[in-house]
């Protein structure tokens, strides 16, 4: 019986704060689909077992591996960002613990998810398994950022910071395709959504953010040496 109450207890304990959550995403996110999508998905599942008790604190919680599952609001921000339908193919980047993907499978029609580290991805896609997320897709990270072999995509979203816009991120979006990333130096950048209009690419500012940085060809090496200027451009 006490172990029974203790995990009521803990059940409890989490719809109050993950109502918590949804009240503070309300206050600045207007997309209710992101909400509702969000409402859906067990954070909890996607995080360790000592972290269970803030999986809804609007906060980055490490997963591992050096790697951290984003905080709320920021999930909720990118991809009211992208102007999701739900008929698009989205294109992941950066698995980590599988959330977002799980957020985005509500949302979209197919998610492609891609990730550099074996163990997270293999870890993510047996929690998208375990929730029923079938319209996902993952994928170990090739040399390339992305995954050029299954452009285009209705619009790509970057849960890590770039040192500038990388071109060949653009070139997998289908023709008014969006893309959300981070972009400036390691230590902070801003939230930059990227168009693709039939008059060329239209970049926008969405406000200040700090991410893990965004490894591979047109990002930054492994050895993260130097610092980026934090100017917005496409190279």
């Amino acid at each position: 019986m006490g172990g029974e109450d203790t995990s009521g207890r803990e059940r409890d304990g989490l719809a109050a704060q993950r109502e918590r959550m949804l009240d503070l995403l309300r206050q600045h996110v207007r997309d209710e689909r992101v909400i509702d999508a969000m409402a859906s998905v067990p954070r909890e599942r996607f995080v360790p077992d000592e972290l269970r008790r803030a999986a809804y604190d609007d906060r980055a919680l490490p997963i591992g591996e050096g790697q951290t599952i984003s905080q709320p609001l920021m999930v909720a921000m990118m991809l009211e960002a992208l102007g999701l339908k739900a008929g698009d193919r989205v294109l992941d980047i950066g698995t980590g613990s599988g959330y977002q993907a799980a957020v985005l499978s509500r949302l979209v029609r197919e998610v492609v998810t891609v990730e550099r580290i074996g163990e997270l991805l293999r870890r993510a896609m047996d929690k998208l398994a375990e929730l029923g997320c079938a319209n996902v897709r993952g994928h170990l990270a090739g040399a390339v950022l992305g995954r050029p072999e299954d452009a285009p995509y209705d619009a790509i979203v970057v849960a890590a910071g770039a040192p500038h816009v990388p071109r060949v991120l653009i070139e997998q979006l289908a023709a008014g395709g969006r893309l959300v990333l981070p972009v400036g130096s390691l230590r902070s950048q801003e939230l930059v959504r990227v168009t693709n209009t039939s008059h060329g690419v239209q970049l926008e500012r969405l406000g200040a953010c700090a991410f893990v940085p965004l490894i591979g060809s047109e990002a930054w090496p492994d050895a993260y040496e130097g610092e980026a200027s934090g100017r917005y451009k496409v190279r």
